[in-house]
């Protein structure tokens, strides 16, 4: 989504902003701009359309000069991508503010404002808090009451960065239902969306709550209120990833990157949760154990790709641990009516711990009478993991990336670790448990050999170079990957992609088979292995051309009309992890012949922290 960087510094700010702009071009939008404080307290600004170089070059012809500042990525909600609606957003000559989120309040407001004689030059929700802050700040004669008396008028999500002329030495942030945290530095303070927005000059870092109000003043001071007012202390804590994170390095896109990183970070999500024949119950927090115990169901809730996860990881949950599980849209759960039997765990899943919907459905169980509530996130101060009961953070470390990978799979590996903890503490297939934690430790090795097969599947994704649609077929656990893969494929490539349990061919989905339709199929050792032979035969007798993943010990010909990628044997538990990645794979090698924008694919963005 859209990204805020801030700062108030003994220095010039522009190069500050403008490198926190270029490293949170990864979460998706269409528009950049940047307003500073002159050292003759007038308050400049700058705006492009398109990419953050457009808005450097911007810079490099009309440059900005003094120490207070605030600069964002727009990605479009409220109006068209335009300059005129790209932040920050003015309200005269003195007032610049940038706002995440949507005021959902926006039109009486704006009605409101202008039955006063306000003007307004943008299509934006945004443009509507600028003007109210300006009348309140001139009401208040005081910047940072102006904005809390503003915030009380305002409904919807935001996080928001404000800087007036009247007090040059201070920037004001607020946030509710939107990330924002601010970066502690010598002497210096900022705001961000994003912490890795600001790696290039602190480590340290504020996350704010729910409804806090921050007001940071040149030396570095930094002050935070609560929801009503009241001056609270927040914690400081030290990034745990390095500035690296944030870079490329040797690859040429960072999904590429964080497709290698995988058998890395697996292996981190595993560490330290491992014994020698089970899972560390504690792992997921010291009452884990005595709330899993009397746990009988399990609702998960998720957005896109985390759907796929908790879809996967039903299987898993039903069969290792024996308990019934339903798997829910964040989006479509806290709409309906939702009944909740006696001891059902809420499970939420999320990368960022930000989503709107994943952690609206969370606020919106706290009334369900839920047993309580499990996170599994890869951002420890996300709002997801300071509101639930126990949290298990999976590691990955940033996912530049818009299309997920790492992500994916270390989520993958967390669920299986709730499915044999959860099957410990009921004392269910103890030994098939001892099995599966010996395969786990194998894991990330057998994830580096399915790596090593990258020149294979980049000859394989020729074939897809001129196609303008694609079925994907699993079955079992793997249907969840086959819908996963083609999320994959329309997202970066913008190939029409579909997903279907393999059995379900003969229900609708066979029409569409032809010799310009090409089918991909994962094929695990498993007990539906025959099952699925026949309904890829079902596939040829229909001209399909077939592209399968299957286990290497699967009697399999190639042929025309059929080729075969072989990966290693692995316990049948885990293969939903391991066939992720050839699909990735596959799909990253597709977008890059078609040449499309690979990190940051057309209308999507990385976090969506709105409706």
């Amino acid at each position: 989504m859209c990204g805020i960087v801030g700062a108030v510094a003994a220095r010039n700010v522009q190069g500050i902003l403008l490198e926190g702009l270029k490293r949170l071009e990864y979460r998706g939008y269409d528009s950049a701009g940047m307003a500073v404080i002159s050292p003759q307290g007038q308050l400049d600004r700058r705006r492009a359309v398109g990419k953050v170089a457009a808005l450097e070059e911007c810079l490099e012809e009309a440059p900005l000069s003094g120490e207070l500042g605030i600069a964002h990525t727009r990605w479009a909600t409220h109006g068209k991508p335009s300059e005129r609606n790209a932040h920050p957003h003015q309200s005269g000559e003195s007032l610049a503010v940038v706002h995440n989120g949507i005021i959902e309040n926006f039109e009486s407001l704006k009605s409101e404002l202008e039955g006063q004689g306000y003007v307004f030059t943008s299509e934006t929700d945004t443009e509507v808090v600028a003007h109210l802050l300006a009348r309140e700040v001139d009401r208040q004669a005081d910047l940072f009451e102006g904005v809390r008396r503003v915030l009380a008028s305002l409904d919807g999500a935001y996080a928001l960065g404000v800087a007036h002329c009247s007090e040059p030495e201070t920037l004001i942030g607020a946030r509710q239902g939107s990330p924002l945290v601010v970066g502690v530095g010598i002497e210096e303070a900022f705001l961000a969306s994003d912490p890795l927005a600001l790696l290039q000059v602190t480590d340290r870092f504020i996350y704010l709550e729910e409804g806090d109000l921050v007001r940071l003043r040149q030396g570095g001071s930094i002050e935070i209120f609560d929801i009503n007012g009241k001056p609270v202390e927040r914690p400081v804590k030290i990034f745990e990833h390095g500035d690296g994170a944030a870079s490329k390095g040797d690859y040429r896109h960072f999904m590429l990157k964080e497709i290698y990183e995988q058998p890395a970070v697996i292996a981190k999500t595993l560490e330290g949760r491992l014994a020698q024949s089970s899972v560390l119950v504690n792992s997921f927090g010291t009452e884990a154990e005595a709330l899993f115990s009397r746990v009988k169901q399990i609702h998960i809730i998720a957005c896109g790709t985390s759907y796929h996860a908790g879809m996967t990881a039903r299987y898993w949950l039903e069969k290792y641990a024996g308990i019934p599980t339903q798997v829910e849209v964040a989006s479509e759960f806290r709409y309906r009516q939702v009944v909740v039997p006696e001891n059902t765990l809420f499970v939420t899943l999320s990368q960022s711990g930000e989503t709107a919907d994943t952690l609206a459905a969370l606020r919106f169980s706290r009334e369900l009478g839920y047993l309580g509530a499990l996170a599994i996130c890869n951002v420890p101060g996300s709002s997801l993991v300071r509101e639930s009961d126990l949290t298990l953070m999976t590691h990955a470390g940033p996912e530049i990336g818009v299309a997920s990978t790492k992500a994916f799979t270390t989520q993958l590996t967390a669920l299986m670790l709730l499915a044999l903890a959860l099957g410990k503490v009921r004392g269910v297939n103890e030994g098939r448990q001892a099995e599966i934690v010996a395969a786990l430790r194998e894991l990330p090795r057998m994830v580096s050999r399915v790596l090593a097969l990258d020149s294979e599947i980049e000859a394989l994704s020729t074939a897809f170079a001129e196609k303008h649609h694609a079925l994907f077929l699993g079955r079992g656990a793997h249907f969840p990957i086959a819908m996963e893969g083609a999320l994959k494929l329309k997202e970066i490539s913008y190939i029409h992609a579909e997903a279907y349990p393999a059995g379900e061919l003969k229900h609708g989905p066979l029409a569409l088979v032809d010799n310009e339709m090409p089918v991909i199929a994962v094929a695990p050792n498993d007990e539906l292995l025959e099952k699925l032979k026949s309904n890829l035969q079902e596939v040829r007798a229909r001209g399909g051309e077939l592209f399968v993943f299957a286990d290497e010990n699967v009697h399999l010909k190639e042929g025309e009309g059929i080729r075969v990628l072989r990966l290693p044997h692995i316990d049948e538990a885990l293969a939903p992890i391991l066939y992720t990645l050839p699909l990735q794979l596959l799909s990253y090698h597709v977008a890059v012949l078609k040449g499309t924008d690979v990190d940051q694919p057309r209308n999507l963005a990385k976090s969506v922290t709105v409706e």
